[in-house]
């Protein structure tokens, strides 16, 4: 079983990492928040029907339904959101190295609310591993103008990383109470995907579709790679290691995504980004070593 860890960290941050360069083909024409909720409603749909064929189990007490219900929320809805709602100012350096800090709310809250004792390796490697995040954007920070800089975004970009934080430790939480990490997230993406569109409803966004290949694709990619199996991966593997460790998916992502821009858009990669990679990986390897 523990074969397995290395590929559920590997799946999730190889394809999260790419979900920066094909978020690109989702923005335009529809309202991202509705791109969202098309995107996770559509996942909760067909991982229904994978659980159906496969005969999955479906019967869930109200108090799990609830449970469910807060996952989705937290990590299929209001956190990317918020997301949205920060990144319409600040840059997407501010917001890397946000959720960078993850993992240290993964540490509080699963000490909080699981009993889990925090490892002093955990907080060292995530430390290193931030300074890499820092020193990979390092450019992008010093190029932030003061409109760049609202507070109010700040903060909403903080509290879409609690959330999210938030969602990580209910998905544990949810595992040790043997809820299955497949319907759970079926459920959890439905009502997370709806809870958006409400939102999206309420706050007066038209809702229209792009019946465009590139849209209709990249929507494709992100729902079945992008939701089911990456954050399938993932969860899995927050059941398997725990929050914080598991949270390093998060850290790395950078790492992926200037990968995908070297290959794809021309990005071209200098002597101090190679120093916040080998940052990022050190780091890495401290918080997994036995």
């Amino acid at each position: 079983m523990k074969k397995r860890i290395p590929m559920l960290f590997i799946i999730p941050a190889l394809i999260w990492g790419s979900t920066f360069f094909v978020i690109k083909f989702q923005l335009g024409t529809v309202n991202p928040t509705w791109s969202v909720s098309y995107r996770f409603i559509l996942a909760g749909v067909l991982l229904m029907g994978y659980s159906k064929l496969k005969g999955l189990n479906f019967r869930f007490s109200k108090g799990e339904h609830l449970r469910m219900l807060l996952q989705g929320v937290f990590l299929f809805g209001f956190n990317y959101w918020l997301v949205y709602i920060a990144e319409e100012v600040l840059v997407s350096a501010l917001v890397a190295i946000s959720f960078s800090m993850i993992i240290f709310l993964n540490i509080l809250f699963g000490a909080l609310f699981l009993k889990k004792r925090p490892e002093k390796k955990v907080f060292l490697g995530a430390v290193i591993g931030i300074a890499g995040t820092v020193v990979l954007f390092r450019n992008d920070l010093i190029g932030l103008q003061s409109e760049e800089l609202s507070i109010f975004h700040l903060i909403v970009c903080f509290l879409s990383v609690v959330i999210a934080s938030l969602g990580n430790t209910t998905s544990a939480y949810n595992q040790s109470k043997n809820l299955p990490v497949i319907q759970t997230n079926a459920f959890g993406m439905l009502y997370g995907g709806i809870s958006i569109g409400l939102i999206a409803l309420i706050s007066g966004k038209p809702m229209i579709f792009e019946p465009t290949l590139a849209y209709t694709l990249s929507l494709l990619y992100l729902a079945v790679f992008g939701s089911i199996v990456a954050f399938g991966s993932y969860l899995t593997l927050i059941g398997k290691i725990g929050t914080a460790k598991a949270a390093y998916v998060l850290i790395i992502l950078p790492v992926i995504a200037v990968g995908f821009s070297a290959l794809f858009e021309g990005y071209v990669i200098s002597f101090q980004v190679i120093v916040g990679i080998l940052l990022i990986f050190g780091g890495n390897l401290i918080v997994v070593r036995k």
